[in-house]
């Protein structure tokens, strides 16, 4: 009779622990095999990554990758929260949807998609955006969240929200050419947390000063490298390997493929939240004296038709003019508007515009500073909305 030693049947009976606790079908053993031969992760780190609940916010074209990646990691539990509709401009970078579902939910659609790449993945979709009502409840459930949004009000939101649950939030941006990675509000012990969002970027820019992807434009890879790295960091996290991205941010150039990591400290009076704030009315006001009035596409097509006399400005640069314009619209391109200040009525009504409506705003406000225009007003969501809510034949990019 072969013997086997005392430590041999205690390995095997921690073992059979570790299979009843994840309970792991035999399917899964096939599909996370590249992960179980690993000593770094096996068995155990694989029943953390089942285990974990892992909130997505935004499933644009960060949101694509990250989500992709944790189902296929087998991350038990995934929450994806975005209340867009897919448009045909996301499908540059947005690589989890197809032509076929153009106007359809996002949140839904990248729901169905992961419960087809991994059934073994519960998964929620919230097709709504993360507001100041919503936040603490949604995230309150979840261990991490992943920060995959576009815009200002909502990267503050969701910062002071996990400040507040004390919940560690993966953070990822993309500009044109250009990708930032970090994770915030990171546990260094019991008692202390890494640098939050605010701790690097405490003051939120005013709406006009930073375009987002749909103003400036974005190569299309550059979001699922970062998403990928999102990923990367989140699988680290939950399974204790490595070092996270806590009290530091790392920072690509595209271009030329040259990266660097810039390390900061926690600030304890910018960490110190304790509510939420309105957060989009903070980042919209403008800051100059004079409010920007703003007319919709709809009443500008009713001035229009009833003969009304408007000067139209477009301030986007000359190809997006050549893809789509209104009719007699004037362009003067954002960079050159206090150049051209002579040719912009007193007079009558003018309506600026650009393509979603961040620009236009800007211009208005630039031309504010300089001379005392109470006549100005910039078209609510820009060429974009007036394509999808008045001219729907209208080219749209």
């Amino acid at each position: 009779m072969i013997q086997i030693p005392k430590s041999k049947f205690l390995c095997l009976a921690k073992c059979a622990k570790i299979r009843k606790k994840m309970m792991f079908r035999a399917e899964e053993y096939q599909r996370y095999n590249r992960h179980l031969i690993m000593p770094e992760v096996g068995l155990a780190g694989q029943a953390k990554l089942q285990q974990a609940k892992v909130l997505v916010v935004g499933a644009g074209g960060l949101g694509c990758p990250v989500l992709q990646y944790l189902a296929a990691a087998g991350v038990g539990n995934l929450g994806i929260v975005d209340g867009d509709k897919i448009d045909i401009s996301n499908l540059q970078r947005q690589i989890l949807y197809t032509t076929a579902e153009l106007g359809q939910s996002k949140a839904r659609v990248a729901q169905t998609k992961i419960q087809a790449l991994n059934p073994h993945v519960y998964s929620q979709a919230f097709d709504t955006h993360l507001t100041r009502d919503n936040a603490l409840k949604i995230i309150a459930d979840y261990d991490l969240v992943v920060d995959c949004t576009d815009n200002f009000p909502t990267r503050y939101l969701i910062n002071d929200a996990c400040v507040i649950l004390q919940k560690t939030l993966i953070f990822g941006a993309i500009y044109k050419f250009e990708g930032q990675v970090s994770v915030f509000n990171f546990p260094l012990s019991e008692q202390e947390r890494s640098a939050t969002y605010r701790c690097l970027f405490p003051k939120m820019p005013n709406a006009a000063e930073v375009p987002n992807c749909a103003e400036a434009g974005v190569i299309g890879v550059l979001p699922g490298i970062i998403g990928t790295l999102q990923a990367n960091e989140v699988i680290k996290i939950i399974v204790g390997l490595g070092e996270p991205l806590a009290n530091q941010i790392w920072l690509l150039d595209a271009l030329t493929l040259q990266s660097r990591k810039i390390k900061f400290k926690r600030i304890p009076e910018q960490a110190n939240i304790s509510q939420l704030t309105d957060y989009q009315e903070v980042c919209i006001t403008s800051p100059n004296k004079n409010p920007i009035k703003s007319i919709s596409p709809q009443t500008l097509q009713s001035e229009l038709t009833t003969g009304k006399d408007w000067q139209i400005i477009d301030v986007r640069e000359d190809y997006e003019f050549e893809i789509c314009h209104l009719p007699q619209a004037q362009l003067i391109p954002l960079g050159q508007i206090r150049h051209h200040i002579a040719q912009i009525a007193t007079h009558q009504p003018v309506v600026v515009y650009c393509h979603h409506g961040m620009r236009s705003a800007k211009a208005i406000q630039e031309l504010q500073k300089i001379y005392p225009f109470n006549n100005l007003y910039n078209l609510a969501g820009g060429i974009h909305a007036w394509a999808t809510e008045v001219d729907i034949e209208m080219m749209t990019y």
